[in-house]
């Protein structure tokens, strides 16, 4: 019995990971035709899944765990982690991440204005901050600490959903366009400020 129970384990586990990535899924393109994930009931993620509603609550016991578990999924599956490693990779990141975010839209403005989306992002905020802290840290140095801390929030500002969003809504750009005109922006300000010709008045 030992021997079938270890040979059964992997299909059982394979199964579950299928049934969790078609609740995922589903609720994914249910945001096609609503912003507001929190507003997508359990019953019309069950039909879209084509599984009974109990099912999704076996692998999610509350909404708001399938919700988090979403917000996660959704960013490996856009490749948007934000994880900088130096001023380059800060520079780069809107021009690679912001055309991504034009194929899923709709789920990138349920993150940025649901509420579960927003606690997720607030909860992302300590180590993304100590990421883009670390990666600006030597280009940094040569400011005073209130200057220093302008020009990182700059450059978190800059290289976020946010501007992405701005950027198209105001100024009428497309993702590549806004991704450009980010990267410009922020190689602009920090290329003053490794030069010393950063300008305050």
């Amino acid at each position: 019995m030992a021997d079938t129970r270890s040979y059964n384990s992997p299909l059982r586990e394979e199964k579950v990971r299928e049934t969790r990535e078609a609740i995922l899924n589903a609720l994914y393109r249910l945001m096609s035709t609503s912003t507001i994930p929190d507003e997508i009931s359990m019953d019309m993620i069950a039909t879209e899944a084509g599984i009974q509603r109990r099912t999704i609550f076996r692998h999610f016991p509350a909404k708001s765990d399938l919700l988090t578990a979403f917000w996660a999924w959704l960013n490996e599956r856009i490749g948007a982690s934000i994880a900088p490693e130096t001023v380059e990779d800060i520079v780069a990141g809107p021009q690679d991440v912001f055309p991504r975010f034009d194929g899923h839209e709709a789920a990138i403005r349920a993150s940025i204005h649901s509420p579960t989306g927003r606690e997720m992002r607030t909860g992302m905020v300590p180590d993304r901050r100590l990421r883009f802290a670390g990666a600006l840290a030597p280009l940094l140095s040569t400011l005073s600490p209130a200057e220093a801390r302008q020009v990182e929030a700059l450059a978190h500002l800059l290289y976020s959903a946010s501007a992405w969003e701005i950027l198209k809504d105001y100024g009428g750009l497309t993702g590549t366009e806004a991704g450009e005109a980010a990267s410009w922006a922020l190689d602009t300000i920090l290329s003053a400020v490794a030069s010393g010709s950063l300008l305050r008045t």
